[in-house]
This record gives C-alpha cells, structure tokens and sequence, in this order.
C-alpha cells in the first residue's frame, strides 16, 4: 500500500496519546501515516452540561464530516463517546484491545471527607452522577466539564471532595494521582476503556489495513454492551451501565439503567456461551425495558431534552 493514512483525531492530550498509539501500530505493519488534529463541539463548548448541548456525537461529528470531506482516511475515538448509529458510509474499522474499565474518583483531603454526609463531588456524566447518588444519597453533585487537564485543574482550584474519572483515560496520559479510589462498584459506560477506529466503507485498503489492529475479544464485548445501549435507545448521555466480559467459553454481561436523581435502577445480569452470545446485549435490554425500564426511559428524556 502506498497510500498515506491520514489519522484523524481530537486535539486533546489523551485523544493525541490514543491516535499516536494507532499510528505507532500501524507503522510497525509497514504504513505510512500522518496525524491531522481537529477540535469537537464537545471540547470547545464547555458552559453547558453534555446532555444539553443537543447532539448526539458530539464528541466526534467534527472527525465524522472531515472523513466523509476526504480530509482524513480514519478516525481514532474512545469509543463510549461514538453513537452506536455511525453515519451512513462510515463503519467500524477496528476495535484496539481494551485497557481498564473501571471508573475513579479522584479526591482532596481524607476518604472519610469524600463520603460525609454533603460532599461535593463533581463529574459531567449522567451516569456517574445516577450511580453515585443511588450510594451516596447525601451528597450534592455539581457538573465537570472539559479534557482530563482542564478537569484536573478544576478539582483542584474547587471546594470541591472529589471527581471521578475514567481509569484508563488518566493512567493513559500519567495522570492518575495518589489520591484516588477505584470505584469497582460503578457499573461502567458501554465500551469504557476501548479505543475504536472508524473509516469509509469502499475504502479497502484502509479497513484491510486496520483489521489488522482489531482486537476480536474487545470487539465482541463493547459490541453487546452498545447493543445494550441502542436497545434502551440511550446516548452516550443517558444514565446507562453496560460491562461485558469473557471467561474462557462463556461471556457474562451486567447492565443498569438509572433514573437521573439515582433514586431508582433496572439492572440486569445474563450470561452466554459465547457461540451463543450475538444478542446477549439486546435481550439483556429487553429484559430490563419489560421490568419498568420503558417508562424510566421515559422519563429520562424529558429530563435530558430540558
């Protein structure tokens, strides 16, 4: 192949260390690469809380339009952050082998501070929020906007006990600080830790180039969990747990839906052979939509929408 692959990525330091890494691998097969850094709504937009600023994708739209522009042949994302419909042309050219998917909070002062009744705890997703308050009904949570940097900055130059964050997403950039606790206990987004590559349909030699990079195991995982998801019809904004793993032939998978204030949560857990694990996610949705879960989501949205 003689082409130049032009890796088309966030300008953010965690989006750049993830878009480097599909580049160093794709070099070492031999290709020839460039990175072209773009800025998305959500980066640049960052007075409004995710769920209000009234589109889905917003975190890769930007590198969606500069593919189907020809201005890059691929795009690197986190995938929880990709819609689970891409655009038409545009499909999944690989998944990269998934890192950790737990989800942290980051805190000031002591543990004991961190849980006390009314702590303030700061994050910008629906779902942490929901899941944090169904523990920690006391606390009062306050929304985080910005790149793993600038969120860091904010813990620090607020009153603030603590914000959570994605595991991966601060060890990536070594980031992470002495001052954090896992939150095993925190169902995670779908896809949560896993790296996605998107590129054009009709272009082979790309995807031929990519498939090459495509971790099957984590591929088959974050497929059930955005099934989940799509079969809840939720965004990436929507108050949605979804965590899928393998142990040796069988596939288990958790999931959670939430209201927003995390007074009331539809969870589920199944597990599959994996031969028999293609609908897992789906079903597991089916499930919870038939124990109450159509009208949360119901509900969800009219909160979302204002």
């Amino acid at each position: 192949m003689t082409k130049r692959i032009r890796i088309g990525t966030r300008n953010s330091e965690l989006a750049l260390w993830q878009a480097y890494l599909v580049q160093k691998s794709l070099n070492d097969f031999g290709y020839t690469t460039e990175i072209i850094e773009l800025s998305s709504i959500g980066d640049e937009v960052l007075d409004l809380p995710l769920h209000q600023i009234g589109t889905m994708g917003v975190f890769t739209k930007t590198l969606d339009v500069a593919m189907l522009r020809g201005q890059i042949d691929i795009a690197v994302h986190s995938l929880k952050d990709v819609p689970t419909q891409l655009p038409e042309t545009i499909v999944q050219a690989a998944v990269l082998e998934r890192a950790d998917v737990n989800d942290v909070v980051v805190y000031k002062g002591t543990e004991e501070e961190l849980v006390a009744e009314g702590a303030t705890i700061a994050t910008g997703s629906l779902r942490r929020k929901a899941q944090w308050l169904y523990k920690y009904p006391s606390h009062c949570l306050t929304d985080l906007r910005g790149n793993v940097n600038t969120r860091l900055k904010k813990l620090k130059d607020n009153s603030w006990n603590g914000a959570i964050f994605a595991k991966a997403g601060l060890e990536r950039i070594n980031l992470l600080p002495k001052e954090h606790l896992i939150l095993d206990w925190m169902i995670p987004a779908p896809a949560q830790g896993a790296i996605m590559i998107t590129a054009l349909d009709y272009d082979k030699e790309v995807l031929e180039a990519c498939e090459k990079l495509n971790h099957k195991e984590t591929a088959l995982c974050v497929g059930i969990e955005r099934d989940f998801m799509s079969t809840l019809e939720g965004g990436c904004t929507a108050p949605i747990g979804g965590f899928a793993e393998i142990d040796g032939d069988t596939i288990s998978f958790k999931g959670l839906l939430s209201s927003i204030d995390g007074k009331e949560q539809k969870g589920v857990f199944r597990i599959s052979s994996i031969k028999e694990a293609k609908n897992l996610g789906k079903l597991a949705a089916e499930e919870v939509l038939a124990d109450g879960g159509k009208a949360l989501m119901i509900e969800i949205k009219k909160v979302v929408k204002k």
